[in-house]
């Protein structure tokens, strides 16, 4: 998962660009970047860390114009060198700039299409890379010199007759302005806004989550429309059309149970209340199977995606709801870091039990989903170490059974600690003395507004295996698996040009 965020102002947007990416840091703590514009040209920062670690004074400075573009990410394809930091580089035609939330699921067809048909290079193994080939390909073929909004929109056209999968973009065209378009099922998400300025002036803001515009003082107009594009001139003039036709109108719905922040507004659905709903569902469950003797002292989130759901289902079995652990912030998502050992290591780092709460009580641990059991199983571990008499275990979702093709860095089939195994033998793995789990109907049911929000419906493919796109089969599931496996990432090597210093992600601009 990453973040995107673009910037059309009538000031330097370099502040602006790093605030929204510290709004949307919880996307992505792998890498960072940030391109500005001036002047047809284009300034550049981009390395490995979290966006207090990329940029420093002397970056921010060199950041000079008043449109850019910035991105977040995590490693989903490709690998994780700074080579593959984003956003990426084209210099033909007119000078490009890319940034992407998603995945393309035909990216090696298409990759090799650019090659052999294109005559376009690919330095690295990244997705992003084949994206911006293609949107470059496709504004090339207008064959302009100077294009408009509607030559924009026909190229993007193109683009979506070439790629699948899902995608979030935003983009700099050097010479012509800011364009940001979303895949036709409308997966990853992507919302814009405005903030009226003196004397009439208008500035614009595209990104992934309403918490980057909301915190920057923009007013919200919409969510970008599946199959939609929209593009902001250099005069910060806005113009959108359709460019291909909508499909089903399905975005992520793990996006509600684990990726934005509880604060976010995503396709007119407040994340909030979609779990406190999840919270009442889930209570709801455990008093049918366990019944309203549950035997539950208290309820404990492991924090911080759960507290919502826990601090709900908490208040519906009327039961105490307590913090019993303390959080390291300055420790990453587990379930993104490679390798068993190293998750093991960072979830102790991570969490530390407060024993008051623990004490001689049966405990219910809340915690947003369960996918490699890595984590519920050290942290239901600590509960007993912390003196707990039984620790029972709920996930707000369901089990995750089927890897995530859709930019999530969700495991291979065969470390997903669901998939071939009953809740029974997932209670045994983890040490739990009971487990439930939320039940795909209630999720959908927690999320769905239909009073407020166009969506139609969810991709839940990581609980049902029904991939929305429609093209994915066990073929690709098992290439996939192949890439993505703990030995996999351990030995994966970059095939692009690393980054040996800030010679190639820092510059002091690039000539159109």
């Amino acid at each position: 998962m990453c973040g995107v965020v673009g910037i059309a102002a009538h000031q330097p947007v370099n502040q602006m660009l790093y605030d929204a990416l510290t709004m949307l840091q919880h996307r992505g703590q792998d890498a960072a970047g940030i391109a500005t514009l001036q002047n047809g040209r284009f300034f550049l920062r981009k390395d490995n860390g979290m966006v207090r670690d990329v940029f420093m004074t002397r970056h921010m400075m060199r950041l000079v114009g008043s449109i850019g573009i910035g991105h977040v990410r995590y490693p989903t394809a490709g690998t994780s060198s700074s080579a593959e930091a984003q956003p990426f580089y084209s210099n033909t035609p007119y000078g490009v700039m890319l940034a992407h939330n998603g995945n393309l699921t035909n990216a090696d067809k298409v990759a090799k299409q650019l090659y052999q048909e294109d005559r376009r290079h690919l330095n690295t193994d990244s997705d992003s890379e084949v994206l911006l080939n293609v949107v470059a390909h496709e504004l090339m073929a207008v064959n302009k010199t100077q294009l408009s909004a509607d030559d924009i929109f026909t190229a993007v056209s193109g683009v979506y007759k070439r790629v699948e999968g899902a995608y979030g973009v935003v983009a700099l065209i050097t010479g012509h302005g800011l364009l940001a378009f979303r895949d036709p099922n409308g997966i990853r998400p992507l919302i814009y806004g405005k903030r009226d300025l003196a004397e009439g002036k208008v500035e614009y803001m595209v990104a992934s989550e309403s918490v980057a515009l909301t915190g920057a003082g923009f007013e919200i107009i919409d969510n970008v429309k599946p199959g939609e594009a929209i593009f902001i001139d250099l005069d910060n003039n806005l113009h959108k059309k359709q460019c291909t036709e909508a499909k089903e109108y399905t975005p992520c719905i793990f996006e509600y149970v684990y990726f934005a922040r509880p604060d976010s507004i995503m396709d007119n659905i407040s994340v909030y209340k979609s779990r406190l709903r999840m919270g009442e569902t889930l209570a709801s469950k455990i008093e049918t199977e366990w019944g309203k003797q549950h035997d539950i002292d208290v309820v404990i989130p492991i924090p911080d995606t759960s507290r919502t759901s826990a601090l709900e289902l908490a208040m519906a079995l009327n039961v105490k709801y307590r913090e019993g652990f303390t959080k390291n912030r300055y420790i990453g998502r587990t379930f993104i870091m490679p390798g068993q050992q190293q998750r093991k290591k960072s979830v102790r780092q991570k969490l530390s039990a407060v024993p008051l709460e623990f004490k001689d009580k049966n405990v219910l641990l809340v915690d947003d989903s369960i996918v490699r059991g890595t984590t519920c199983q050290e942290i239901i571990q600590m509960a007993r170490d912390a003196g707990a008499k039984k620790v029972f275990f709920a996930s707000a979702a369901p089990p995750v059974t089927y890897p995530n093709v859709y930019g999530i860095d969700m495991p291979a089939r065969t470390e997903l600690i669901a998939s071939g195994h009953t809740v029974e033998e997932v209670r045994g793995i983890i040490g739990a003395d009971r487990l439930i789990f939320q039940d795909l109907s209630d999720l959908i049911e927690a999320v769905q507004d239909t009073k407020h929000s166009r969506v139609e419906g969810f991709d839940c493919a990581v609980f049902n295996g029904k991939y929305i796109t429609g093209n994915i089969d066990e073929a690709y599931l098992d290439n996939l698996q192949q890439q993505r496996n703990d030995i996999a990432k351990s030995g994966n090597k970059n095939k692009g040009i690393e980054n040996t210093g800030d010679a190639p992600v820092d510059m002091t601009g690039i000539e159109d």
